[in-house]
Protein backbone atom coordinates (compact mmCIF):
# COMPACT_ATOMS: atom_id res chain seq x y z
CA UNK A 1 0.00 0.00 0.00
CA UNK A 2 1.50 2.93 -0.95
CA UNK A 3 2.07 5.84 1.75
CA UNK A 4 0.83 8.98 0.36
CA UNK A 5 2.32 12.61 1.77
CA UNK A 6 1.44 16.16 0.99
CA UNK A 7 4.38 16.84 -0.59
CA UNK A 8 3.22 15.31 -3.46
CA UNK A 9 -0.19 16.22 -3.27
CA UNK A 10 -1.39 19.21 -5.44
CA UNK A 11 -4.04 20.15 -3.12
CA UNK A 12 -1.77 20.66 -0.21
CA UNK A 13 1.11 22.03 -2.55
CA UNK A 14 -0.35 26.02 -1.92
CA UNK A 15 -1.54 28.75 0.65
CA UNK A 16 -4.16 27.41 3.16
CA UNK A 17 -6.35 30.40 2.51
CA UNK A 18 -6.17 29.29 -1.65
CA UNK A 19 -8.82 26.84 -0.63
CA UNK A 20 -11.68 29.31 0.21
CA UNK A 21 -11.13 31.09 -3.73
CA UNK A 22 -14.10 29.20 -4.88
CA UNK A 23 -16.42 31.76 -3.43
CA UNK A 24 -13.99 34.56 -3.66
CA UNK A 25 -15.17 35.78 -7.05
CA UNK A 26 -18.00 37.56 -8.35
CA UNK A 27 -21.42 35.69 -9.18
CA UNK A 28 -21.55 34.60 -12.40
CA UNK A 29 -17.70 34.29 -13.09
CA UNK A 30 -16.42 31.83 -15.38
CA UNK A 31 -13.13 32.29 -16.46
CA UNK A 32 -10.31 33.93 -15.07
CA UNK A 33 -6.83 34.47 -16.32
CA UNK A 34 -3.83 35.49 -15.15
CA UNK A 35 0.37 35.94 -15.96
CA UNK A 36 3.48 35.72 -14.42
CA UNK A 37 6.41 38.54 -14.89
CA UNK A 38 9.48 39.65 -13.89
CA UNK A 39 8.54 43.08 -13.05
CA UNK A 40 12.32 44.68 -12.50
CA UNK A 41 14.81 43.58 -10.83
CA UNK A 42 18.95 42.97 -10.46
CA UNK A 43 18.78 42.64 -14.16
CA UNK A 44 17.46 43.95 -17.35
CA UNK A 45 16.51 40.77 -18.47
CA UNK A 46 15.11 36.94 -17.07
CA UNK A 47 15.72 33.52 -18.93
CA UNK A 48 12.63 31.99 -18.94
CA UNK A 49 13.10 28.20 -17.61
CA UNK A 50 11.56 25.23 -15.45
CA UNK A 51 7.73 25.16 -16.09
CA UNK A 52 8.24 21.85 -18.52
CA UNK A 53 9.73 20.54 -15.20
CA UNK A 54 6.61 21.19 -13.00
CA UNK A 55 4.04 20.16 -15.87
CA UNK A 56 5.50 16.81 -15.59
CA UNK A 57 6.26 16.63 -12.41
CA UNK A 58 2.56 17.89 -11.27
CA UNK A 59 0.27 18.93 -13.05
CA UNK A 60 0.29 15.85 -16.27
CA UNK A 61 -0.61 13.25 -12.98
CA UNK A 62 -4.04 13.50 -11.76
CA UNK A 63 -5.30 13.60 -8.29
CA UNK A 64 -7.07 10.63 -5.77
CA UNK A 65 -10.05 10.59 -3.82
CA UNK A 66 -7.53 10.11 -0.92
CA UNK A 67 -5.09 13.20 -1.95
CA UNK A 68 -9.22 14.76 -1.15
CA UNK A 69 -9.34 12.97 1.76
CA UNK A 70 -5.28 14.01 3.02
CA UNK A 71 -6.02 17.77 2.26
CA UNK A 72 -9.66 17.46 3.63
CA UNK A 73 -7.41 16.65 7.16
CA UNK A 74 -4.91 19.22 6.77
CA UNK A 75 -6.45 22.18 5.85
CA UNK A 76 -9.30 21.73 8.26
CA UNK A 77 -6.73 21.29 10.84
CA UNK A 78 -5.41 24.73 10.17
CA UNK A 79 -9.41 26.11 10.66
CA UNK A 80 -9.58 27.20 7.26
CA UNK A 81 -12.79 26.23 5.26
CA UNK A 82 -12.23 22.96 3.04
CA UNK A 83 -15.03 22.36 0.24
CA UNK A 84 -14.65 18.53 -0.38
CA UNK A 85 -17.42 18.50 -2.68
CA UNK A 86 -15.71 20.90 -5.68
CA UNK A 87 -12.85 18.47 -5.70
CA UNK A 88 -15.10 15.21 -6.14
CA UNK A 89 -16.82 17.20 -8.78
CA UNK A 90 -14.20 17.98 -10.40
CA UNK A 91 -12.14 14.51 -9.96
CA UNK A 92 -15.69 13.15 -11.59
CA UNK A 93 -15.91 16.47 -14.07
CA UNK A 94 -12.05 15.99 -15.53
CA UNK A 95 -10.44 12.82 -14.03
CA UNK A 96 -8.28 14.54 -11.65
CA UNK A 97 -7.01 16.63 -14.01
CA UNK A 98 -6.83 20.40 -13.67
CA UNK A 99 -9.20 22.07 -16.39
CA UNK A 100 -7.12 25.00 -17.18
CA UNK A 101 -4.80 25.80 -19.72
CA UNK A 102 -1.21 27.89 -20.07
CA UNK A 103 0.61 29.33 -22.51
CA UNK A 104 4.36 30.20 -22.07
CA UNK A 105 7.09 31.44 -24.20
CA UNK A 106 9.69 28.90 -25.12
CA UNK A 107 12.01 27.98 -22.40
CA UNK A 108 15.56 29.09 -22.39
CA UNK A 109 14.44 32.41 -24.25
CA UNK A 110 15.63 35.81 -22.75
CA UNK A 111 12.73 38.29 -22.51
CA UNK A 112 13.22 41.88 -21.04
CA UNK A 113 11.54 42.64 -17.45
CA UNK A 114 8.09 43.69 -17.51
CA UNK A 115 6.95 41.11 -19.89
CA UNK A 116 4.61 38.48 -19.92
CA UNK A 117 6.31 34.84 -19.87
CA UNK A 118 3.45 32.94 -18.89
CA UNK A 119 -0.55 33.23 -19.29
CA UNK A 120 -2.86 30.50 -17.25
CA UNK A 121 -6.63 30.40 -17.60
CA UNK A 122 -9.25 27.93 -16.81
CA UNK A 123 -11.09 26.08 -19.50
CA UNK A 124 -13.96 24.59 -17.71
CA UNK A 125 -16.50 28.04 -16.48
CA UNK A 126 -17.46 25.49 -13.12
CA UNK A 127 -13.86 25.88 -11.90
CA UNK A 128 -12.99 29.22 -12.72
CA UNK A 129 -10.98 29.29 -9.47
CA UNK A 130 -8.50 27.08 -10.24
CA UNK A 131 -6.05 29.26 -12.10
CA UNK A 132 -5.70 31.35 -8.60
CA UNK A 133 -5.78 28.32 -6.45
CA UNK A 134 -2.27 26.70 -7.75
CA UNK A 135 -0.47 30.06 -8.48
CA UNK A 136 1.36 29.47 -5.18
CA UNK A 137 3.05 26.22 -6.65
CA UNK A 138 3.15 27.38 -10.17
CA UNK A 139 4.82 31.14 -9.33
CA UNK A 140 7.64 28.77 -7.32
CA UNK A 141 7.97 26.23 -10.01
CA UNK A 142 9.18 29.64 -12.72
CA UNK A 143 10.71 31.91 -10.13
CA UNK A 144 13.17 29.79 -8.70
CA UNK A 145 14.51 28.13 -12.08
CA UNK A 146 14.60 31.33 -14.29
CA UNK A 147 16.34 33.84 -11.64
CA UNK A 148 19.42 30.94 -11.15
CA UNK A 149 19.38 30.53 -15.19
CA UNK A 150 18.76 34.29 -15.73
CA UNK A 151 21.71 34.81 -12.92
CA UNK A 152 24.33 32.10 -14.64
CA UNK A 153 23.22 33.74 -18.00
CA UNK A 154 24.48 37.00 -16.78
CA UNK A 155 27.58 35.30 -15.38
CA UNK A 156 28.42 33.71 -18.72
CA UNK A 157 28.10 37.22 -20.09
CA UNK A 158 30.77 38.56 -17.96
CA UNK A 159 33.03 35.65 -18.53
CA UNK A 160 32.73 35.78 -22.17
CA UNK A 161 33.16 39.27 -21.96
CA UNK A 162 36.64 38.81 -20.19
CA UNK A 163 37.37 35.87 -22.40
CA UNK A 164 37.05 38.51 -25.78
CA UNK A 165 39.00 41.04 -24.17
CA UNK A 166 41.91 39.11 -22.91
CA UNK A 167 41.81 35.46 -24.77
CA UNK A 168 41.97 34.24 -28.37
CA UNK A 169 39.44 31.73 -27.31
CA UNK A 170 36.06 33.47 -25.95
CA UNK A 171 33.59 30.68 -27.09
CA UNK A 172 35.48 28.74 -23.90
CA UNK A 173 32.86 30.73 -21.72
CA UNK A 174 30.53 27.93 -21.26
CA UNK A 175 33.23 25.75 -19.66
CA UNK A 176 34.43 28.41 -17.25
CA UNK A 177 31.97 28.02 -14.21
CA UNK A 178 30.73 25.07 -12.35
CA UNK A 179 28.23 24.50 -9.63
CA UNK A 180 29.38 23.33 -6.31
CA UNK A 181 26.10 24.37 -4.47
CA UNK A 182 24.48 21.15 -3.94
CA UNK A 183 25.44 21.54 -0.07
CA UNK A 184 24.29 25.43 -0.07
CA UNK A 185 20.71 24.73 -0.96
CA UNK A 186 17.43 24.46 0.74
CA UNK A 187 16.58 21.47 -0.25
CA UNK A 188 17.39 18.13 -2.64
CA UNK A 189 14.82 19.87 -5.40
CA UNK A 190 16.59 23.22 -5.10
CA UNK A 191 19.44 21.67 -6.02
CA UNK A 192 17.91 19.74 -8.69
CA UNK A 193 16.39 22.71 -10.71
CA UNK A 194 18.62 25.41 -9.78
CA UNK A 195 21.73 23.04 -10.70
CA UNK A 196 19.61 22.57 -14.25
CA UNK A 197 19.30 25.88 -14.52
CA UNK A 198 22.50 26.83 -14.45
CA UNK A 199 23.19 23.82 -16.96
CA UNK A 200 21.17 25.62 -19.55
CA UNK A 201 24.47 28.22 -19.73
CA UNK A 202 27.44 25.92 -18.61
CA UNK A 203 28.44 22.44 -19.21
CA UNK A 204 30.24 21.96 -15.63
CA UNK A 205 28.76 20.84 -12.54
CA UNK A 206 28.93 18.77 -9.45
CA UNK A 207 25.60 18.87 -8.51
CA UNK A 208 24.28 15.54 -9.67
CA UNK A 209 20.84 16.13 -8.52
CA UNK A 210 20.55 19.16 -11.58
CA UNK A 211 21.87 15.92 -14.08
CA UNK A 212 18.92 13.44 -13.15
CA UNK A 213 16.12 16.50 -13.18
CA UNK A 214 18.03 17.63 -16.94
CA UNK A 215 17.55 14.19 -18.21
CA UNK A 216 13.92 13.48 -16.71
CA UNK A 217 12.37 17.04 -17.64
CA UNK A 218 14.03 17.93 -20.40
CA UNK A 219 15.37 14.36 -22.33
CA UNK A 220 18.65 15.56 -22.31
CA UNK A 221 21.75 12.86 -22.60
CA UNK A 222 25.12 14.17 -21.05
CA UNK A 223 23.92 17.72 -19.78
CA UNK A 224 26.68 18.18 -17.62
CA UNK A 225 30.75 17.55 -16.78
CA UNK A 226 32.88 17.23 -13.91
CA UNK A 227 36.33 16.23 -12.73
CA UNK A 228 37.75 14.62 -10.10
CA UNK A 229 38.36 16.78 -6.83
CA UNK A 230 40.55 16.40 -3.95
CA UNK A 231 38.80 17.40 -0.48
CA UNK A 232 40.01 18.54 2.63
CA UNK A 233 39.36 15.72 4.32
CA UNK A 234 41.13 13.34 2.46
CA UNK A 235 44.37 15.85 2.13
CA UNK A 236 44.22 16.26 5.46
CA UNK A 237 43.92 12.67 6.36
CA UNK A 238 47.53 12.79 5.00
CA UNK A 239 49.00 15.47 6.84
CA UNK A 240 51.59 18.17 5.67
CA UNK A 241 53.78 15.53 5.26
CA UNK A 242 52.20 13.11 2.91
CA UNK A 243 50.14 16.59 1.04
CA UNK A 244 52.62 15.98 -2.18
CA UNK A 245 52.00 12.07 -2.23
CA UNK A 246 48.53 12.35 -2.02
CA UNK A 247 48.74 15.04 -5.25
CA UNK A 248 51.07 12.05 -6.94
CA UNK A 249 48.34 9.81 -6.61
CA UNK A 250 45.63 11.65 -7.99
CA UNK A 251 47.71 12.24 -10.93
CA UNK A 252 48.21 8.77 -11.31
CA UNK A 253 44.60 8.56 -12.10
CA UNK A 254 44.87 9.89 -15.51
CA UNK A 255 41.14 11.61 -15.35
CA UNK A 256 40.21 13.82 -18.04
CA UNK A 257 39.97 16.75 -15.21
CA UNK A 258 41.73 16.67 -11.68
CA UNK A 259 41.94 19.24 -9.27
CA UNK A 260 44.29 19.54 -6.87
CA UNK A 261 43.27 21.38 -3.43
CA UNK A 262 46.31 23.34 -2.37
CA UNK A 263 45.22 25.38 0.45
CA UNK A 264 44.88 23.01 3.62
CA UNK A 265 48.01 23.80 4.68
CA UNK A 266 49.92 26.29 2.94
CA UNK A 267 48.64 27.37 -0.19
CA UNK A 268 51.97 29.19 -1.73
CA UNK A 269 54.11 26.37 -0.45
CA UNK A 270 51.84 24.02 -2.26
CA UNK A 271 51.66 25.89 -5.40
CA UNK A 272 55.17 26.64 -5.91
CA UNK A 273 56.94 23.85 -4.04
CA UNK A 274 54.64 21.03 -4.26
CA UNK A 275 52.96 21.35 -7.81
CA UNK A 276 55.56 23.84 -9.35
CA UNK A 277 58.67 21.31 -8.08
CA UNK A 278 57.68 18.13 -6.54
CA UNK A 279 55.00 17.08 -9.12
CA UNK A 280 56.21 19.75 -11.91
CA UNK A 281 57.44 17.09 -14.37
CA UNK A 282 54.32 14.81 -13.67
CA UNK A 283 52.10 18.16 -14.28
CA UNK A 284 54.02 19.10 -17.64
CA UNK A 285 52.86 14.74 -18.87
CA UNK A 286 48.91 14.83 -17.54
CA UNK A 287 47.37 13.85 -20.31
CA UNK A 288 43.95 16.26 -19.52
CA UNK A 289 43.60 19.28 -17.67
CA UNK A 290 45.15 19.79 -14.25
CA UNK A 291 43.49 22.40 -12.21
CA UNK A 292 45.17 24.28 -8.89
CA UNK A 293 42.06 25.14 -7.00
CA UNK A 294 41.82 27.58 -4.46
CA UNK A 295 39.21 27.81 -1.47
CA UNK A 296 40.88 30.25 1.18
CA UNK A 297 42.55 33.57 0.97
CA UNK A 298 41.56 36.91 -1.04
CA UNK A 299 39.65 35.37 -3.64
CA UNK A 300 40.37 38.37 -6.13
CA UNK A 301 44.56 38.61 -5.45
CA UNK A 302 44.63 35.29 -4.83
CA UNK A 303 43.40 33.85 -7.85
CA UNK A 304 46.16 36.38 -9.97
CA UNK A 305 48.85 35.35 -7.12
CA UNK A 306 48.34 31.68 -8.21
CA UNK A 307 48.21 31.97 -12.16
CA UNK A 308 51.69 34.04 -11.70
CA UNK A 309 53.39 31.24 -9.32
CA UNK A 310 52.09 29.02 -11.73
CA UNK A 311 53.66 30.85 -14.82
CA UNK A 312 57.26 30.57 -12.78
CA UNK A 313 57.32 26.84 -12.70
CA UNK A 314 55.04 26.40 -15.85
CA UNK A 315 55.85 29.44 -18.17
CA UNK A 316 53.46 31.26 -20.35
CA UNK A 317 52.85 32.05 -23.70
CA UNK A 318 51.56 35.98 -25.01
CA UNK A 319 48.43 35.08 -27.54
CA UNK A 320 47.65 37.47 -30.09
CA UNK A 321 46.00 40.18 -27.88
CA UNK A 322 49.46 40.39 -25.67
CA UNK A 323 48.31 39.14 -22.62
CA UNK A 324 50.31 35.76 -20.39
CA UNK A 325 48.47 32.59 -21.29
CA UNK A 326 49.62 29.13 -19.18
CA UNK A 327 50.03 26.24 -21.01
CA UNK A 328 46.75 24.32 -21.79
CA UNK A 329 47.84 21.22 -19.35
CA UNK A 330 47.51 23.66 -16.33
CA UNK A 331 44.51 26.14 -14.87
CA UNK A 332 43.93 28.18 -11.36
CA UNK A 333 40.06 26.72 -10.16
CA UNK A 334 38.55 29.56 -7.80
CA UNK A 335 35.65 28.44 -6.10
CA UNK A 336 35.72 30.06 -2.64
CA UNK A 337 32.03 31.94 -2.22
CA UNK A 338 32.11 33.36 -5.51
CA UNK A 339 29.21 36.24 -6.38
CA UNK A 340 28.79 38.09 -9.67
CA UNK A 341 30.37 40.95 -8.24
CA UNK A 342 33.51 38.89 -7.17
CA UNK A 343 33.71 36.91 -10.09
CA UNK A 344 33.81 40.17 -12.73
CA UNK A 345 36.56 41.30 -9.63
CA UNK A 346 38.55 38.39 -10.21
CA UNK A 347 38.84 38.72 -13.85
CA UNK A 348 39.24 42.78 -13.86
CA UNK A 349 42.61 41.67 -11.68
CA UNK A 350 43.71 39.32 -13.88
CA UNK A 351 43.38 41.75 -16.84
CA UNK A 352 44.63 44.50 -14.80
CA UNK A 353 47.72 42.35 -14.60
CA UNK A 354 48.10 41.26 -18.15
CA UNK A 355 47.27 38.02 -17.38
CA UNK A 356 44.24 36.43 -19.38
CA UNK A 357 41.10 35.06 -18.54
CA UNK A 358 41.80 31.81 -19.80
CA UNK A 359 43.70 31.18 -17.15
CA UNK A 360 40.99 30.67 -13.99
CA UNK A 361 38.45 29.03 -13.79
CA UNK A 362 35.66 29.35 -11.58
CA UNK A 363 33.00 27.13 -9.41
CA UNK A 364 30.00 29.17 -7.14
CA UNK A 365 27.74 27.50 -4.70
CA UNK A 366 25.41 29.47 -2.37
CA UNK A 367 26.29 32.50 -4.88
CA UNK A 368 24.61 30.58 -7.75
CA UNK A 369 21.78 28.37 -6.30
CA UNK A 370 21.18 30.26 -2.81
CA UNK A 371 21.36 34.02 -2.62
CA UNK A 372 18.75 34.73 -4.66
CA UNK A 373 14.51 34.81 -3.80
CA UNK A 374 11.54 35.72 -5.57
CA UNK A 375 12.05 39.44 -5.37
CA UNK A 376 15.59 39.59 -6.75
CA UNK A 377 13.75 39.99 -10.27
CA UNK A 378 10.02 40.80 -8.16
CA UNK A 379 8.09 37.92 -10.02
CA UNK A 380 4.32 37.92 -9.97
CA UNK A 381 1.55 36.26 -10.84
CA UNK A 382 -1.90 38.52 -11.24
CA UNK A 383 -5.00 38.13 -12.72
CA UNK A 384 -5.49 40.42 -15.97
CA UNK A 385 -8.78 39.31 -17.28
CA UNK A 386 -12.46 38.25 -15.72
CA UNK A 387 -15.49 36.50 -17.56
CA UNK A 388 -18.77 37.24 -15.71
CA UNK A 389 -21.91 35.85 -17.34
CA UNK A 390 -20.55 36.12 -21.11
CA UNK A 391 -18.61 39.68 -20.59
CA UNK A 392 -15.29 40.21 -20.39
CA UNK A 393 -13.85 42.72 -17.91
CA UNK A 394 -9.95 43.94 -17.90
CA UNK A 395 -8.80 43.68 -14.11
CA UNK A 396 -5.76 44.95 -12.44
CA UNK A 397 -4.10 45.72 -9.42
CA UNK A 398 -3.18 49.55 -9.09
CA UNK A 399 -1.62 50.25 -5.42
CA UNK A 400 -0.90 53.71 -4.75
CA UNK A 401 2.34 52.65 -2.76
CA UNK A 402 4.11 51.09 -4.86
CA UNK A 403 4.18 51.51 -8.84
CA UNK A 404 5.94 48.32 -9.40
CA UNK A 405 3.52 46.77 -8.50
CA UNK A 406 1.18 47.92 -10.83
CA UNK A 407 -0.01 44.86 -12.92
CA UNK A 408 -1.29 44.34 -16.45
CA UNK A 409 -5.15 44.50 -17.52
CA UNK A 410 -6.20 42.48 -19.79
CA UNK A 411 -5.44 38.99 -22.00
CA UNK A 412 -1.34 39.57 -23.41
CA UNK A 413 0.18 38.58 -25.96
CA UNK A 414 3.92 38.41 -26.27
CA UNK A 415 5.00 39.59 -29.72
CA UNK A 416 8.04 41.03 -31.67
CA UNK A 417 8.76 44.74 -32.81
CA UNK A 418 11.88 46.30 -33.99
CA UNK A 419 13.70 43.02 -33.00
CA UNK A 420 12.79 43.36 -29.37
CA UNK A 421 10.28 41.89 -27.36
CA UNK A 422 6.82 43.40 -26.59
CA UNK A 423 3.71 42.90 -24.18
CA UNK A 424 0.55 44.35 -26.10
CA UNK A 425 -3.22 43.05 -26.21
CA UNK A 426 -4.25 40.10 -27.00
CA UNK A 427 -6.31 41.32 -29.46
CA UNK A 428 -3.81 43.43 -31.24
CA UNK A 429 -1.93 40.69 -33.05
CA UNK A 430 -2.80 37.40 -34.80
CA UNK A 431 -1.97 34.04 -33.41
CA UNK A 432 0.63 33.73 -35.68
CA UNK A 433 2.93 37.00 -34.19
CA UNK A 434 1.83 35.88 -30.09
CA UNK A 435 5.04 34.13 -29.12
CA UNK A 436 2.74 33.01 -26.66
CA UNK A 437 2.54 28.72 -27.26
CA UNK A 438 0.14 26.86 -25.44
CA UNK A 439 1.89 24.06 -23.53
CA UNK A 440 -0.77 22.92 -21.20
CA UNK A 441 -4.31 21.98 -21.50
CA UNK A 442 -6.72 19.79 -19.54
CA UNK A 443 -4.08 17.24 -18.10
CA UNK A 444 -2.14 17.44 -21.40
CA UNK A 445 1.59 18.47 -21.73
CA UNK A 446 1.12 20.12 -25.56
CA UNK A 447 4.47 20.64 -26.62
CA UNK A 448 7.73 19.50 -25.04
CA UNK A 449 11.41 21.34 -25.25
CA UNK A 450 14.29 19.20 -25.83
CA UNK A 451 17.52 19.78 -24.18
CA UNK A 452 19.45 21.49 -27.38
CA UNK A 453 16.22 23.41 -27.76
CA UNK A 454 16.58 24.84 -24.53
CA UNK A 455 19.84 25.80 -25.47
CA UNK A 456 19.37 26.73 -28.65
CA UNK A 457 17.19 29.82 -27.21
CA UNK A 458 19.27 30.71 -24.97
CA UNK A 459 22.60 31.57 -27.11
CA UNK A 460 20.26 33.61 -29.46
CA UNK A 461 21.16 37.14 -29.89
CA UNK A 462 19.86 39.75 -27.89
CA UNK A 463 19.64 43.92 -27.75
CA UNK A 464 22.51 44.73 -26.20
CA UNK A 465 20.81 46.82 -23.23
CA UNK A 466 19.82 43.11 -21.53
CA UNK A 467 23.50 42.89 -20.24
CA UNK A 468 25.96 46.42 -21.12
CA UNK A 469 25.08 47.71 -18.08
CA UNK A 470 25.90 44.68 -15.89
CA UNK A 471 28.91 44.30 -17.89
CA UNK A 472 30.01 48.13 -17.62
CA UNK A 473 32.99 48.23 -15.00
CA UNK A 474 31.76 51.98 -14.02
CA UNK A 475 29.24 50.27 -11.68
CA UNK A 476 30.81 49.62 -8.63
CA UNK A 477 28.80 46.38 -7.27
CA UNK A 478 26.28 43.80 -8.37
CA UNK A 479 23.96 42.94 -5.62
CA UNK A 480 22.00 39.71 -5.92
CA UNK A 481 19.83 38.71 -3.15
Amino acid sequence: MTTRTGFTNLLTNTDNYKHTQFFQYPPGTEYVSSYIESRGGAFPATLFFGLQAFLREYLSKPFTVEDIDEAEAIIRGTNVEFNRQIWLDLLEDHGGYLPIEIEAVPEGTVVPTRNVMLQVINTDPKYFWVPSFFETALLRAVWYPTSVASLSWMLKKIIWNALERTSDNPDLAGHYLADFGARGVSSLESAALGGMAHLVNFDQSETVPATVAAKKYYDAATPAFSGVHMEHASISSWGPDGEAEQMRRMLDRKSPIVSLLTDTFNHENTVRNIVGVKLKEQVEEYPGLVGIRIDSGDVVQVTSDTVEWLMEAFGYEVNSKGFRVLPPYIRALQGDGLTIESLRQVYDELERRGLSAENALCGMGGGLLQQINRDTFNFGQKANAICIDGKWKDIAKRPTGNLMKHSKAGRLALCKVDGDFKTVPRGQVSPEENLLVPVFRDGRILRTLAWGEVLENSNREVPAYYYDEVLSKDRSTLEIG
